[in-house]
């Protein structure tokens, strides 16, 4: 059932004037009414002139590219390849405006920039980076694709696992059939579980068995894909998983500070270390050196994703490489129409073992 402002005004106890003059910021509201008003838009996913009216089913030349960390290298990589093939103007539709969203890896905030493209009529929307692995978010995200789908705004997931196939009950938009609901959500995802296998198999065949491990932040696709990597390898090698040897932070450098450090406490006889990304193991190796070991005389240190600066790191990493470039790119062919739906609406990209001079022999 479409949500009308009739619907907002009466969830927030106000007049449907009231909600239009927040909404419009035309004219004075108390700040208590105001917040009032938008948190009700919110709980209803209130979007003015909705999917329901054909001026709402009319996409612009916006397009948006939600990003967790604008900052962190992978995403700028991503989303400057995004951008590059929206503003390419010699391919259907002309030019777009990209517009980058920073979530800060919120996942209320992801859902908030949804809901504002989907106002914006938004032409399409490039989601990048892993997502995170809870069911009524993950329900409330296929929601809000699915009302995008239906007002003609083209999903690109890139970095992250396809959505899953079933609807959530009440997401399509009233009156709306199943033929008429838009454009699928397209996938471009990367093989994170053959890149870790790959890198820790690496490890193993140097001669490491005291293997630390420091992980991203826990509930994330990526981390939970890179984890299942790694412990197959150990697995398949006959080398045990000991819990200890894991320790999980934000994929930045002073979580790998810190997660050496720890690692160091509960086993200090560790002789390599595979890092949740190449950010993470500069602060590996920076806690290694001031503790006094070497890299990787003493302690081998493994990154992943192959950012710009990991071949002019000091040693130089041992990494994955994932092709980001490539899959920015793809996504925003994809998000544009000018690049074939994938069959099955999945493209995974391989990753690749880049070894350089941070790991060597026990």
């Amino acid at each position: 059932m479409t949500v009308t402002l009739a619907d907002v005004a009466a969830r927030a106890g106000v007049s449907a004037a009231t909600v239009s003059r927040v909404l419009n910021s035309n004219y004075p509201v108390a700040e208590a009414t105001r917040d009032r008003v938008l948190r009700a838009v919110a709980d209803l996913e209130y979007v003015a002139n909705g999917p329901a009216s054909a001026l709402a089913a009319a996409t612009s030349d916006l397009v948006g590219i939600l990003v967790n960390d604008v900052a962190d290298p992978f995403f700028g990589v991503l989303a400057s390849a995004v951008q590059s093939e929206m503003s390419d103007g010699g391919g259907p539709g002309g030019e777009k405006l990209a517009v980058v969203c920073n979530t800060g890896g919120s996942p209320e905030r992801e859902l908030t920039y949804l809901t504002l493209l989907h106002r914006q009529r938004a032409g399409a929307v490039v989601l990048t980076g892993g997502s995170v692995e809870d069911p009524a978010h993950t329900a409330a995200l296929t929601a809000r694709v699915v009302r995008l789908a239906a007002a003609g705004t083209q999903v690109v997931l890139c970095g992250r696992p396809p959505l899953p196939a079933e609807v959530p009950a009440g997401s399509r938009p009233a009156g709306a059939r199943a033929a008429d609901a838009g454009p699928a959500p397209l996938t471009v995802a990367f093989d994170n579980r053959g890149g870790a296998r790959a890198l820790t198999e690496h490890l193993i065949e140097l001669g490491h068995r005291r293997i630390g491990c420091v992980a991203g932040p826990e509930r994330l696709t990526t981390t939970r894909h890179r984890l299942e990597g790694h412990r197959a390898a150990l697995a398949a090698h006959g080398v045990e998983d000991v819990h200890g040897r894991t320790v999980h932070g934000a994929y930045d450098r002073a979580s790998g500070y810190a997660a050496a450090h720890e690692l160091l406490r509960r086993d200090d006889r560790l002789t390599a270390v595979v890092a949740a990304n190449d950010t993470v193991a500069l602060g590996v190796c920076a806690a290694l050196r001031e503790r006094g070991l070497r890299v990787p005389a003493d302690v081998s240190v493994a990154g992943f994703d192959d950012l710009p600066f990991s071949a002019d790191a000091v040693p130089a990493l041992t990494t994955v490489r994932l092709p980001l470039g490539e899959a920015g790119a793809l996504a925003g062919r994809l998000a544009m129409g000018r690049e074939p739906a994938p069959r099955g609406g999945v493209t995974l990209l391989p990753s690749e073992l880049v070894v350089r001079h941070s790991t060597a022999p026990v």
